[in-house]
């Protein structure tokens, strides 16, 4: 028996993938080829377990299953970012949260846009976030409320940022997080994707589902 034959069988006895290759066809499904070639490739199955079954389904941009976003409606996601892409992952809306273009946020990480109050640990006091375009935040790692990261930004896997590093350009670790080195912003390549998604939304009607859901 050939290869061909075998592959023909093979999607016979699994009629699933039939429909999965025809819905993806789907213009509504450019954003798998969006991804394709980048570091964080959206699948079929994460959108399933979102959009159908109903795991973070409010996130208007991929999210792991096992990762959690509360208050979506407090954050921004800029052009090929989703954080909670990854495993374990807590991104928190409380406040304003911004994050740029190409940005990436390590697995069993978190960040927040809020704390509890001191004197009420059952009030949230919302602190707005940023984090800028191609910044990498290392696995473990926690990004607290109020913050502000520039640009190229990494976070070194374990940190714990508690203050800003508006400059960007630099990679920073520790608890607390401090700067360990610069980068030269001459030497950055600043990729893009040639589809352009903000998460599943394109680029084109982002503006419009901004000014209708979102706060930020």
């Amino acid at each position: 028996m050939t290869i061909t034959k075998e592959k023909i069988i093979h999607v016979i006895r699994n009629p699933f993938r039939i429909f999965i290759w025809i819905v993806t066809r789907l213009p509504y499904f450019d954003f798998l080829k969006a991804t394709e070639n980048g570091i964080e490739k959206i699948n079929f199955n994460m959108w399933y377990n979102q959009k159908v079954l109903g795991n973070n389904k409010n996130a208007y941009w991929p999210v792991h299953k096992s990762s959690r976003i509360v208050g979506e409606q407090n954050i921004y996601i800029g052009l090929g970012t989703f954080p909670g892409f990854q495993r374990n992952i807590y991104i928190q809306g409380t406040g304003k949260l911004y994050f740029g273009n190409y940005t990436i946020v390590g697995q069993n990480s978190g960040v927040l846009s809020g704390n509890h109050d001191l004197y009420d640990y059952r009030k949230l006091a919302p602190r707005d976030t940023k984090i800028g375009s191609y910044c990498w935040i290392g696995m473990n790692s926690t990004v607290l409320g109020g913050v502000v990261l520039g640009d190229h930004t990494i976070v070194s896997a374990g940190s714990v940022v508690t203050k800003s590093f508006p400059e960007g350009f630099c990679v920073i670790g520790g608890v607390p997080a401090k700067i360990i080195k610069k980068i030269d912003p001459n030497e950055v390549v600043k990729y893009e994707y040639e589809i352009k998604y903000h998460g599943y939304i394109r680029q084109e009607k982002f503006e419009g589902f901004r000014r209708k859901n979102l706060n930020i």
